[in-house]
């Protein structure tokens, strides 16, 4: 059984709720391509740096690199992708360089 204070919280609870839910159905509703289209607009016209653009590419070739070797050869350059990873940008920075 609930005691008097926990009753009235539940019951204060409860009309708040109540008083909140109009305030939700009468919002003006937006479509997902709208607010899809609001949250890239921005982003859209900041084109990456060329630092960054040469780090994606370095993810995607050191990826391509992780995926194709066995797991033998994961255990020998290292356990985890974030090892792995480490070694193969200082890699791939040394020969660029």
């Amino acid at each position: 059984m609930l005691s008097f204070r926990s009753r009235r919280t539940h019951a204060l609870f409860a009309a708040l709720l109540l008083l909140a839910s109009p305030l939700v159905l009468t919002s003006p509703v937006v479509s997902g391509g709208a607010l899809a289209q609001a949250a890239i607009a921005p982003k859209e016209a900041k084109e990456p740096s060329v630092g960054q653009s040469a780090a994606r590419e370095r993810q995607k070739k050191c990826g391509a690199e992780w995926r194709a070797l066995s797991v033998s050869d994961k255990a020998a350059q290292g356990p985890k992708w974030p090892q792995y990873f480490s070694k193969c940008v200082k890699r791939l920075k040394q020969i660029k360089a």
